[in-house]
């Protein structure tokens, strides 16, 4: 099994902000694969399907980001047979990122994303593929906890949707073909559909 799991806040106070561009992605993805994320399950939201004759589980955290490894951890008792550096990948927001740029790496640090941070802490290490969405950095008046808490502009809002989708394709080359394959065709465009609209306004 491959298992998915996008990074995120729970409830209404964080939907459609930066920080939760993970489960946006994953969402997507569910709808494009077909598997319904109605099942409680590992603290969060769980859904299982198959893709390409592959089975994949995709999650989303019900805890605050700084507790997503006690989501992750939950699922990882439950399928031990899951090998995190093959079978495993973590969506999520990046500041260091343009915005709706991608990258998608096999392994690596937290570098100052809190999720993944409590990630490897759960896990013990940071050897697990991931795939990174930029939502660029904020103006220098602004703190970039604000910036990432808060929703896209407008001009943003608008042309995200093809930079999710090709995230979303990112992550059916993870389930298809691997982590290698994936990050190949993920990486060999300099930015995703949607990325020419990078700084964001003053």
């Amino acid at each position: 099994m491959k298992l998915v799991v996008g990074l995120g806040n729970p409830g209404e106070r964080y939907v459609g902000t930066r920080h939760n561009v993970g489960f946006l992605v994953v969402e997507r993805f569910a709808r494009g694969a077909g598997i319904g994320l109605d099942l409680e399950r590992f603290e969060g939201r769980f859904g299982q399907g198959r893709v390409a004759g592959q089975d994949v589980g995709l999650l989303l955290p019900g805890t605050f980001m700084n507790r997503s490894g006690d989501a992750l951890g939950a699922a990882l008792e439950a399928l031990p047979e899951l090998q995190p550096g093959a079978d495993l990948l973590v969506v999520f927001d990046d500041l260091d990122l343009p915005f709706a740029r991608l990258r998608m790496r096999r392994f690596g640090g937290a570098g100052g994303h809190r999720g993944v941070e409590d990630l490897i802490r759960a896990l013990g290490h940071g050897n697990f593929p991931r795939l990174r969405f930029g939502v660029g950095r904020p103006p220098e008046d602004m703190d970039p906890v604000q910036w990432v808490l808060s929703p896209f502009t407008p001009q943003q809002a608008a042309g995200i949707s093809p930079a999710l989708d090709a995230a979303a394709e990112a992550v059916g080359d993870f389930v298809r073909d691997g982590v290698e394959m994936a990050m190949n065709r993920a990486n060999q465009l300099r930015s995703a559909p949607g990325s020419q609209q990078d700084e964001p306004p003053a």
